[in-house]
C-alpha cells in the first residue's frame, strides 16, 4: 500500500564529497523514509579532509529556492546548517516563518569546520541572541556553545543560558568532562544522552548528521528527547560505520 512520506526542508552548503552538508542531509533522511527538499545555501570546494573555499549565496538567493518548496509541500521541520553570517541567518528564519507560520527550525550553529575553517568570528556572538527566539532546537558543540553563550564560564551554563531562548542540544563530541555525552536543555531543564556501545571513528560530517536525523525523527512524529535519543543512536551507527573519515547511511 502507498504511503506519503513527511516532508522536511535542509538548507546547508553544498560539499562536493557528500560527507557533509546538503548532501549528508539528504542522505540522513532518505535513510529514515523522510522526504527530503534541498536548498543550497553555499558552494563550498572540499575535500573530507581539506575546506578549500565558499562562495556564500545571498538570503534572496536561499529564500527564491526555498518559497516555491514551502508553498507546494508545507514542510513542518526545516534544518540550517551553514550560512553566509548572522544577519543572513536571521533575515532567512524571519522569512521562513512569514512563510510557514509555526515551521519547526533546528539549526546546527556551523561556526568552523572540520578542517579548520572559520565561518563565523565571535564577534558576532551577540547578534545570535535575535535568532534564537525563532529556533525550535539549537545543536552546538562544546567550543561553539562557549562563543554563542557569551561570557558564560563554561558549556553547560552557556546551554542552560541559551536554553531560556529555545532547546538546546549540547553535543558531547568536544566535551572536556563528559566525553560523548550529550545533554538536551528545555526551558532550563537537563536531560543527558550517554554514549552508545559502538566502537566509532571521527567523521567529517558527524554534526550535520545528528541534526538531520534528529530533524527526520521529529517529522515521524516523535517527541524532542526521543527524537533527540534516537538521532544520536543514528548518529553513532554512521559513525561506526567506517574507519575513515567517510561514514555510511544504512537505509
Amino acid at each position: 500500500m502507498e504511503r506519503e512520506r513527511p516532508y522536511v526542508m535542509s538548507l546547508a552548503g553544498l560539499d562536493p564529497s557528500g560527507g557533509a552538508g546538503l548532501l549528508a542531509d539528504i542522505k540522513t533522511f532518505e535513510a529514515h523514509k523522510i522526504y527530503g527538499l534541498g536548498v543550497c545555501t553555499a558552494l563550498t570546494v572540499q575535500t573530507d579532509r581539506q575546506f578549500l573555499s565558499v562562495d556564500w549565496l545571498s538570503a534572496d538567493r536561499i529564500m527564491a529556492q526555498a518559497r516555491p518548496l514551502l508553498e507546494q509541500f508545507a514542510p513542518a521541520y526545516c534544518k540550517i546548517g551553514i550560512v553566509a553570517d548572522v544577519p543572513t541567518l536571521l533575515e532567512i528564519v524571519r522569512r521562513l516563518h512569514m512563510l510557514r507560520p509555526g515551521i519547526r527550525i533546528i539549526l546546527d550553529p556551523v561556526l568552523k569546520a572540520s578542517a579548520g575553517y572559520d565561518f563565523h568570528s565571535a564577534s558576532q556572538a551577540a547578534a545570535w541572541q535575535e535568532v534564537l527566539p525563532y529556533l525550535y532546537l539549537l545543536t552546538p558543540n562544546y567550543d561553539e556553545v562557549l562563543v554563542l553563550g557569551g561570557a558564560a564560564p563554561d558549556g553547560q551554563s552557556a546551554a542552560l543560558q541559551l536554553s531560556r531562548h529555545c532547546a538546546i542540544l549540547l553535543k558531547g563530541g568536544h566535551r572536556p568532562d563528559r566525553k560523548g555525552w550529550d545533554t538536551l536543555y528545555v526551558s532550563e531543564t537537563a536531560c543527558d544522552l550517554p554514549p552508545g556501545q559502538h566502537k566509532v571513528y571521527p567523521k567529517h560530517g558527524s554534526g550535520c548528521v545528528l541534526s538531520a536525523a534528529i530533524t527526520a525523527q521529529l517529522a515521524l512524529g516523535h517527541a524532542l528527547p526521543l527524537a533527540c535519543t534516537n538521532g544520536k543512536a543514528y548518529t553513532e551507527q554512521f559513525l561506526s560505520s567506517h574507519s575513515s573519515l567517510i561514514g555510511y547511511h544504512q537505509v
